[in-house]
């Protein structure tokens, strides 16, 4: 008999999770809370330890069709005149020293790839799961799920393992790890997306760019096949403290923050009409993400500040691993199989996690010498080079190397 597996949350760490676990002969069913699947912000870069995972999946040979292969990554500039303090050649390089290259997406159309690739009557939509009990403790033999719909219907389901990808406010979370607060940053994005024939020319090109200024930095790369190009700001937070990516920013808000910039800063931020703007908050890592029959996965279990850009990656890390870690087993070693995923997927999520803090003090340091020894160092550095712990990681061989659980 088919293991049960009940996974919360739709989004790109959700549907991921389904369809490795669908490779390795189990088919998860998907609750998501919306009435649709859809993806809340817009830019998301795909780095080789991801596109590594989706040729598993026989998807990354689609990814050309969307997203935009990088030429060059790292390309810093200086905020007042646009200098080039240092710009990465990713592409041959890219793929010899890591077996996959460099992508930026619209996050909509990676979940949509991943939706089509999901047979449809795995994914429920407009299911909020509103109570979860465990009958027997962490030692019984099933979970006990119950959702709501909107129209007022209630529906239970009973799994042998629940999955919980529901993101940065994950319910299954506060039942795992009550105490695991949140930390605020003291810093906001601002994200929009802009029409490329109004960008200037050096926005549209295959480069993820990265302005560096006193107290604040802009990336921004092109997504949607070149069509658009995607715009993240980070900025002091002010008074602004709400942790959501739908929450509406003000465009001139966002212009005011780089008054006195480089040109090409103001004629990109001047075509932006929208804006999304939310405060950047991360987690410390937990001390487990499993108990008994249910276990965490992407943000839920470690969400991170954005200056790695791995948030997605890590998710489908998981994924990978996770369904290795199920395939094969039967009821009765369920317990056993997520303890082993939680041992070999959270030193590696949780190293990312802390190494995501603080980079943005070393992106927003005021002009002197400090900025002048940075910028001096990064003409001598190899991020692609240094990146190797992010980008080769191998999960075969760190779950090979985990306890058995």
């Amino acid at each position: 008999m088919s293991l049960r597996i009940a996974i919360i949350g739709g989004g790109l760490g959700g549907l991921a999770a389904a369809l490795f676990l669908r490779q390795a002969g189990i088919e998860a069913q998907v609750y998501e809370q919306s009435r649709a699947l859809r993806e809340a912000g817009a830019g998301i870069v795909v780095p080789p330890n991801m596109v590594r995972a989706l040729a598993e999946l026989g998807l990354a040979e689609a990814l050309p069709s969307f997203a935009v292969q990088l030429e060059a990554a790292w390309e810093f500039r200086r905020w007042q005149d646009g200098r080039v303090l240092f710009s990465q050649p990713m592409g041959e390089a890219c793929l010899q020293m890591y077996g996959a290259h460099c992508y930026v997406a619209h996050r909509g159309e990676l979940l949509a790839l991943y939706q089509r690739a999901l047979p449809a009557q795995q994914v429920h939509l407009d299911r909020r799961l509103v109570a979860l009990r465990t009958p027997g403790g962490t030692t019984g033999d099933t979970v006990e799920l119950e959702f709501a719909a909107r129209d007022g219907g209630t529906h239970r389901v009973r799994a042998d393992a629940v999955i919980g990808a529901d993101g940065i406010h994950s319910l299954l979370r506060e039942q795992l790890a009550p105490a695991a607060d949140s930390r605020f940053s003291g810093l906001c994005a601002y994200r929009c997306l802009v029409p490329a024939e109004l960008a200037p020319a050096m926005a549209r090109r295959a480069v993820q760019s990265l302005w560096l200024g006193p107290g604040r930095h802009l990336v921004h790369y092109p997504v949607s096949g070149g069509r658009l190009v995607n715009i993240v700001a980070i900025v002091p937070a002010g008074d602004w403290r709400t942790e959501s990516w739908t929450a509406e920013g003000d465009v001139a808000d966002l212009r005011r923050e780089f008054d006195g910039w480089a040109a090409p800063v103001q004629q990109l931020l001047a075509s932006a009409g929208q804006t999304q703007r939310w405060a950047l908050y991360d987690r410390s890592p937990l001390e487990r993400w499993s108990e008994g029959r249910v276990t965490l996965l992407g943000d839920a279990a470690h969400a991170m500040l954005p200056f790695f850009a791995q948030g997605a990656a890590q998710a489908t890390e998981d994924a990978v691993v996770l369904a290795h870690c199920l395939r094969g087993i039967e009821r009765e070693g369920v317990p056993q199989a997520l303890a082993r995923y939680d041992a070999a997927r959270r030193p590696r999520a949780s190293q990312v996690q802390l190494m995501s803090r603080g980079r943005e003090i070393r992106n927003h340091l005021p002009d002197g010498p400090e900025q002048a020894q940075r910028d001096a160092e990064f003409a001598s550095g190899d991020p692609l080079r240094q990146s190797a712990w992010l980008y080769g990681h191998d999960w075969r061989a760190a779950l090979a190397a985990a306890p058995p659980g």
